[in-house]
């Protein structure tokens, strides 16, 4: 094998390390249920997470095109994807691998019990809709 060959497989099995990006979460610094999600996300997607703390949470989402209706306490881009709240890994993973036409991403509303960072001993998770979101509109991706 030729040294450019063996230089261009090299750069081929290094590539997909390269392309797995970071996980980015905005979240208000008060907010003890954002890291839980993220320490979650971090564990789940093996990825490396960067917590990013914001005052201005809102203006965030809003940034990323989140419509307010849909607003939680955290936004997290992965992959150019937005994911708002606490939205469940194996939607993550459907979203990132079918790229939605017309789905900027992925929102749960509010804060439902039960959610990974949500969990409450002895409490009853509640019932809930992701929902997706983009040029398209938004529509029910998953119910849980």
């Amino acid at each position: 094998m030729t040294l450019f060959r063996l230089a261009a497989a090299a750069l081929a099995c290094a590539m997909p390390a390269a392309a797995i990006a970071t996980v980015t979460v905005y979240r208000d610094p008060g907010c003890g249920c954002c890291v839980k999600w993220a320490e979650h996300a971090k564990r789940e997607l093996k990825r490396e997470v960067r917590i990013v703390n914001t005052g201005d949470r809102a203006a965030v989402a809003a940034r990323h095109g989140v419509p307010r209706e849909l607003a939680s306490c955290h936004t997290t881009i992965i992959d150019g994807m937005v994911f708002e709240g606490h939205v469940p890994i194996a939607d993550v993973r459907r979203a990132l691998a079918s790229k939605p036409k017309g789905v900027r991403g992925l929102a749960v509303p509010g804060m439902p019990i039960g959610l990974p960072g949500m969990e409450v001993p002895g409490a009853k998770p509640q019932p809930y809709a992701v929902i997706a979101f983009g040029p398209a509109g938004n529509r029910v991706f998953a119910r849980h």
